[in-house]
């Protein structure tokens, strides 16, 4: 019987209490000085075109440059500097050695000026508002459940015997290999509480906990999962559900994409991988670029009266003047 799912609020976004404005807010990670900023830079874009009411953190580690600190504080994220985090030395040889610096996570526990954020990560897309996932109840951590069918799960019980936890009733979980393991949530999209205790009990109990192949999200699995509670697909869609759980999901009520799948990074997209030559993949790039690209939502800095930053169009007016006369007609007013 698959489990049941926290469902989504159905009041509209704008009907978000204005009081609680200041204590929300996304936060997203980003370290070192590859092109991960892109998708740092597209999901600010994408959180502004479904108007949110809230503004996106970006918890950056020490290596990352200033330039491009820069481009994330003119696209109106707040840039937030955070240690890392290591588990102990003699154990990162069993975690992937690409996931051990995302332990550093686990300092936006430390964002208390918060009362309650969601977490994305920056190879996410946001394509609809989902302002309302503030609203949940308290006191539980939210996420969406992992799929382990693919390849990058073969270490797991669950796909050696071919269990998923997304179609629980396709194969069972055998009598005699005991109580079927806990619900497993993709790390990608969470909504939680900061906590300063709760911090300190994070790291506390990383230093005693040998890290496993998926690093934080494992542990964050390990540690949340007696206030787990799932949320639909629609929030996190993992790319490989489109493959292997085409039932479950209903790609035009998507609210969250994930571009998690190898090859599927819309910043480094070739369409040469494995299933990313599918229309569905090509289609959630194409979205994802025509956000990134659209100028429209690069962030306007308000005036003091409230306004938007007027934009110079004379550079615009003498381009075109040099291509010929220009006849102007006066737009109708927006009001």
């Amino acid at each position: 019987m698959a489990p049941e799912l926290v469902p989504a609020a159905l009041k509209p976004a704008s009907f978000t209490k204005p009081v609680t404005l200041p204590t929300r807010a996304y936060v997203t990670f980003l370290a070192g000085n590859g092109d991960y900023v892109k998708g740092v830079v597209g999901l600010a874009k994408g959180l502004r075109k479904v108007k949110t009411a809230y503004p996106l953190v970006v918890a950056v580690l020490p290596d990352v440059p200033e330039e491009h600190r820069r481009i994330l504080e003119d696209q109106g994220c707040i840039v937030r500097e955070i240690e890392p985090v290591y588990p102990p030395e003699n154990q990162t040889q069993f975690a992937m050695a690409y996931y051990v610096i995302n332990y550093s996570k686990l300092r936006i526990w430390e964002f208390v000026e918060y009362s309650k954020m969601i977490y994305l990560d920056g190879d996410i897309q946001v394509f609809d508002n989902i302002d309302h996932l503030f609203d949940l109840p308290d006191g539980y951590f939210y996420a969406v459940m992992d799929c382990f069918c693919e390849k990058t799960w073969s270490h797991t019980p669950q796909y050696k015997i071919g269990y998923c936890q997304q179609c629980p009733d396709r194969v069972k979980w055998p009598a005699e290999m005991g109580q079927p393991p806990a619900l497993y949530f993709n790390a990608g999209m969470f909504v939680f509480e900061p906590s300063i205790s709760t911090y300190h009990d994070l790291l506390s109990t990383l230093k005693v906990t040998p890290p496993t192949p998926f690093a934080e999200q494992d542990f964050l699995n390990m540690y949340f999962k007696d206030i787990y509670k799932p949320i639909p697909p629609v929030y996190n869609l993992v790319l490989a559900m489109l493959w292997r759980h085409p039932e479950n999901i209903e790609l035009e009520k998507v609210k969250v994409v994930h571009y998690c799948a190898a090859g599927s990074k819309p910043w480094r997209y070739t369409g040469k991988e494995e299933n990313m030559q599918r229309e569905d993949i090509k289609m959630l790039v194409k979205k994802w670029w025509d956000i990134y690209n659209d100028e429209s939502l690069d962030y306007k800095k308000p005036l003091a009266n409230g306004e938007a930053e007027p934009v110079n169009l004379q550079p615009f007016i003498a381009a075109l003047s040099e291509a010929g006369a220009v006849k102007y007609v006066t737009a109708p007013s927006a009001a």
